[in-house]
């Protein structure tokens, strides 16, 4: 029996029963939610932003994904760009210029025009430095922003260094209405506002939903846009849910329960559960479908930032062990890959090499050789080193016991069961491991506020063109994890992926493209800062009385679509 399993056993027995037993039967409410077209779904925090400029965590991105939109969407099923705000576009000057031309009768919430004034206005506060974001390095080039200029209140020009063949897959950024925060913007205040005190009235986007209501803790509930601007073949008004309630439950047993019980309607189940709901399907009138290989990248990550590590000009030695490539290479042989997908993902997941998911069939490189499991190679890759084992404590040339802390989030049960696998096998190399979980939001802090962690296992969402995640494989990155937001390149590998990620931007047709995100990950794979673990594969479990509603590993298809079956 897994750890989670038992202690939703003793949380509640009753529902924990009705998830394990094959024969019982789940007391499942009349969820007037559905008459109601009012969707049910859940997270794991509280968002820590209401400004979608500002969102660097996934809890804030789920709250504000659906009240702004960007100019152009991708497509989930062809992984294509595709008109969004900007309902077409032509390039020019071979490629160094593109002109958007914006959709007509558009409005914010609040009933203003939206315009070209608001895009222009949207990619100024991502370029100002002032402004902590994460799109802000896709968008550059060559150390340059994109030149953005109103035509007219519906045309936008915007004008590139040099070609820039990623920008249609980074330019999907939300747009933030001017009338409303450029002040903020020119006082200096951006940063302070729309912040989760924000009374939801005074959130203003241009998306399907806006927002209703939130308490902390408990949930956000989101009402239907009545001036959406995109409408259905026949013209029939979209979206076509009245609204969406998004439950926050930190525990995922909490989250599987609360599905069991009917007060969820569309779940991601963890691999334990899969086999259970596969049984239930018929019985709780609930579809299940596996969807693919995780898109995203689940790794432990290791500070090498050297002013994290140096107290009073002494430095700590921890420093010196995680950027030692030999005692990196001997930890990456003491993570017992097979082990954890046998025993945290029950079988359904898959090595992970690369930080590129191989569900990205044009820019996974295929080539990367695995570390391969083994502690009899570790230990004599750390005593070559020297790294020594005396009486059963692992020790570092000068003689420090080699001990570090680490970290994940709590709420997920099978990223703490990955941690205690590889505490486990640390300590049988002689490392001691102090491993603490940490709840979801105070670990963000320390990765990109404080940067007071020596190892955490995190998990990144996994986009189709690597160039969007530039904030964390370029060395000024505020995402670069390992060493955020460096002055210049610590390292020459991190000089040469820099150089790599401006390259491969240059290219336009993505299978000669592709060469250069292969170096990169090749070069991730060989340094080690990160140290990728598996990459579960997916599963989606819904209503049946849920139409149209067709996930992928990318997304939902057409989200505005979906409705629940009059009953």
């Amino acid at each position: 029996m897994s750890l989670r399993r038992a202690f939703a056993m003793l949380l509640c027995p009753a529902l924990a029963a009705a998830a394990a037993a094959a024969g019982c039967r789940v007391q499942r409410p009349l969820n007037q939610h559905e008459r109601e077209q009012i969707l049910y779904q859940s997270t794991i925090s509280d968002p820590r932003t209401f400004n979608p400029i500002l969102v660097t965590d996934s809890a804030s991105g789920e709250v504000v994904g659906d009240l702004f939109e960007g100019l152009v969407r991708i497509n989930p099923i062809t992984t294509l760009p595709e008109p969004g705000l900007a309902e077409r576009w032509e390039l020019s000057e071979g490629g160094k210029t593109i002109v958007f031309h914006l959709r007509h009768g558009v409005k914010w919430f609040d009933g203003a025009p939206f315009t070209a004034r608001d895009v222009v206005f949207t990619m100024r506060a991502i370029y100002d430095p002032r402004v902590p974001n994460i799109e802000e390095p896709s968008l550059t080039v060559d150390g340059q922003p994109l030149k953005v200029e109103a035509l007219d209140d519906y045309t936008v020009r915007m004008t590139m260094p040099r070609v820039f063949a990623p920008l249609l897959y980074a330019i999907g950024v939300p747009i933030v209405p001017a009338h409303l925060l450029e002040p903020a913007l020119e006082a200096g205040k951006f940063n302070h506002t729309w912040g989760i005190n924000t009374a939801p009235e005074k959130i203003v986007g241009l998306g399907q939903f806006e927002m209703a209501r939130y308490v902390q803790a408990q949930f956000v509930q989101f009402k239907r846009y009545p001036d959406y601007w995109m409408r259905g073949e026949k013209g029939g008004r979209l979206p076509r849910l009245h609204g969406e309630t998004l439950q926050i439950v930190p525990d995922g047993n909490a989250q599987y329960l609360r599905f069991l019980a009917g007060q969820i309607d569309i779940y991601t189940p963890r691999p334990e559960e899969v086999v259970d709901l596969r049984d239930k399907q018929q019985r709780l009138g609930i579809t299940l479908k596996q969807i693919g290989i995780d898109t995203g990248s689940l790794f432990f990550a290791f500070n090498r930032n050297l002013n994290h590590y140096t107290r009073n000009g002494v430095v700590d030695p921890k420093y010196r062990w995680f950027t030692d490539l030999r005692f990196m290479r001997a930890i990456a042989h003491a993570v017992d890959k097979q082990g954890m997908i046998n025993l945290c993902f029950h079988g359904l997941a898959v090595p992970a090499v690369s930080d590129t998911s191989p569900a990205n069939k044009v820019f996974h490189n295929p080539n990367l050789k695995d570390y391969d499991y083994n502690l009899k190679e570790a230990g004599g890759l750390l005593e070559a080193a020297g790294y020594h084992l005396v009486n059963g404590v692992r020790r570092d040339p000068k003689g420090h016991r080699v001990e570090f802390n680490l970290a994940t989030n709590t709420g997920v049960n099978v990223r703490d069961e990955m941690c205690v696998i590889f505490q486990q096998d640390l300590l049988r190399l002689g490392i001691k491991v102090n491993y603490r979980p940490l709840e979801f939001t105070t670990l963000v802090d320390k990765l990109d506020s404080t940067y007071d962690w020596d190892v955490v296992l995190i998990g990144f969402t996994g986009g189709i063109e690597p160039n969007n995640g530039a904030d964390f494989l370029r060395s000024s990155g505020t995402l670069h994890l390992w060493y955020p937001k460096e002055p210049k390149p610590a390292t020459a590998w991190e000089a040469e992926i820099d150089r790599l990620l401006e390259q491969g931007t240059m290219v336009m047709d993505p299978l000669k493209r592709a060469p250069y995100y292969w170096r990169i990950q090749a070069i991730l794979h060989d340094q080690l800062p990160i140290i990728e673990t598996v990459r579960q594969v997916r599963y989606q479990a819904w209503k049946n009385s849920l139409e149209n509603f067709r996930p992928t590993v990318w997304g939902v298809y057409k989200p505005e679509w979906i409705e629940f079956r009059p009953e």
